[in-house]
């Protein structure tokens, strides 16, 4: 459950941005959200998103109930405005294909042990047709270095709303499921070997694949 005051504990410019997506979301794609009470109730964490749309993020993120940290393609990095919200609102650049570097890794530990959640997408880019993708192995390598639990989530109707072919559906539902949490006996097991970074990412990959869309609010 969101805390009534969530935002008093953000960031300014962080709240700011908080608060105007779940406006949006709730006025122009209202839908559920599931699992929200299995959240950890303290220490870092990682959320591992379906990804099928640019709504997946903010939507993803703004039903958690505190600051949380994202990840986006270096290549959004342009100078003016986008890097600089990008940096204000403490996003993370990788690689286009997924590829985590070691300071990524460093600013992900950092952000953990300051006890904030962080939002990776295991498919690496979008979905080109709204189906769950084969995830890319730099979601195991992050989640074994880090140790913390890995909590599934999967968005439903965002590419329906907003898929890659750029039309915006106003209107359509957008929903999150987030599954109990894995912890990393569940999706680490060093015995592995060479494999251990893909097999890491594949278990969590299947726990997102589990996750069914939450049951419609009766009004």
């Amino acid at each position: 459950m969101i805390r009534k005051h969530a935002q008093l504990e953000m960031e300014p410019i962080y709240g700011f941005f908080y608060g105007l997506c779940r406006i949006g979301h709730q006025m122009f794609f209202r839908g559920d959200a599931a699992g929200l009470d299995t959240l950890p109730t303290e220490g870092g964490y990682i959320v591992a998103a379906s990804h099928a749309s640019l709504l997946d993020p903010p939507i993803v993120g703004q039903f958690l109930p505190s600051q949380v940290a994202f990840f986006a393609r270096k290549t959004l990095w342009k100078p003016g405005i986008a890097a600089w919200w990008l940096d204000a609102v403490g996003t993370i650049p990788v690689d286009r294909d997924g590829g985590v570097s070691l300071d990524a890794i460093r600013r992900v530990l950092q952000a953990l042990s300051a006890g904030r959640a962080v939002i990776v997408f295991p498919e690496g880019t979008r979905s080109p047709d709204g189906r769950l993708q084969s995830p890319r192995p730099g979601v195991g390598l992050l989640a074994c270095k880090a140790q913390v639990p890995v909590v599934p989530a999967r968005v439903f109707g965002s590419f329906e709303a907003f898929g890659k072919d750029g039309t915006l559906r106003l209107g359509t539902p957008v929903s999150v499921s987030y599954g109990r949490p894995l912890l990393p006996a569940d999706y680490d097991v060093p015995a592995d070997g060479k494999e251990r970074y893909p097999r890491a990412a594949a278990r969590i990959m299947d726990a997102i694949a589990r996750l069914e869309a939450p049951a419609p609010t009766v009004v």
